[in-house]
């Protein structure tokens, strides 16, 4: 039996902590496909605020941290990735020094 779905990656986002305000800013551009596993990496020097509304705070990841969020299942018929396509992530944080990236893969089924 051969597989019916694959994981893709979407192009990295990324954003210079030097850049933040202390108000949400995006972290590249939205989500082109239903996010499947997420991984937020900040390797910048402050703690990072997350949210998917730009009002409500939703997650931190602290300087130099990481968090990941698997959305779904691989191999299950119906598995549906929790992070709907369009998503725009968004981040603050006070002025610092490193850069805040996004990884997100999706699933694409043959």
């Amino acid at each position: 039996m051969g597989y019916t779905q694959r994981i893709a990656w979407e192009t990295l986002r990324s954003i210079d902590s030097a850049t933040f305000t202390g108000s949400y800013q995006n972290l590249g551009t939205p989500l082109a496909h239903a996010g499947y596993i997420v991984k937020l990496v900040n390797n910048s020097t402050v703690l990072v605020t997350i949210s998917t509304d730009g009002i409500n705070d939703m997650d931190v990841a602290p300087a130099g941290s990481f968090w990941l969020y698997d959305e779904g299942k691989v191999g299950q018929v119906s598995a549906m990735p929790a992070l709907p396509q369009g998503t725009q992530i968004q981040v603050k944080g006070s002025a610092g020094t490193g850069s805040v990236y996004l990884v997100v893969q999706y699933l694409v089924v043959s």
